[in-house]
């Protein structure tokens, strides 16, 4: 009896009002949608973080290859005393930071200094397990090095070799460490 007497009441209401009610349950669905799949796929956050990040990266990249192919190619050094083009410190900082490769050469010349060293990578076939050029806040330099592993000839040694760069070789597409002084 209840339930029909207020059946009754709302077909008796104005149509305005029954829009306008069917209008806020719409909106109320519609929201609650967006609730219910902003919890199951709730990641955005977490892309948002990511994609920044990147963006970051991405725009440090652009830096350093403006400052790359401003440079001259040839041999660049952080002392005074040659005539190869001498790095500002903040330039040296950027190339160090830029640079990636280590060519057989600095290996080769870093390897005389560490006979142990340097038998593990001829008798491996010359195989580099890992390189790295890092930048050294605390000392204010750069550093580079590589490590050499037996494993493959029957030696169990690993051996890493680093020192500070001394100097980059700038081809005009990238930078490469040139001299590493590991004595």
């Amino acid at each position: 009896m209840l339930s029909e007497n207020l059946i009754n009441r709302l077909k008796r209401l104005p149509v305005v009002i029954k829009q306008f009610v069917s209008l806020i349950g719409i909106i109320t669905i519609v929201i609650l949608s967006f609730a219910i799949l902003n919890n199951i796929f709730s990641d955005g956050d977490e892309l948002v973080v990511k994609m920044k990040i990147e963006e970051e990266r991405v725009a440090n990249e652009r830096k350093l290859n403006e400052l790359i192919s401003s440079l001259p190619s040839g041999i660049l050094v952080s002392f005074d005393g040659t005539d190869h083009y001498k790095l500002s410190n903040d330039q040296y900082k950027a190339v160090c930071n830029a640079t990636k490769l280590i060519p057989q050469r600095a290996i080769m010349g870093a390897n005389f200094l560490n006979f142990e060293a340097h038998n593990i990578y001829t008798a491996n076939g010359n195989l580099i397990e890992e390189t790295f050029v890092k930048w050294n806040e605390d000392k204010n330099k750069c550093f580079a090095g590589f490590s050499v592993n037996g494993k493959n000839i029957g030696v169990n040694e690993t051996i890493t070799v680093n020192g500070e760069v001394l100097s980059f070789l700038s081809t005009g597409i990238d930078t490469r460490v040139y001299f590493i002084k590991n004595f």
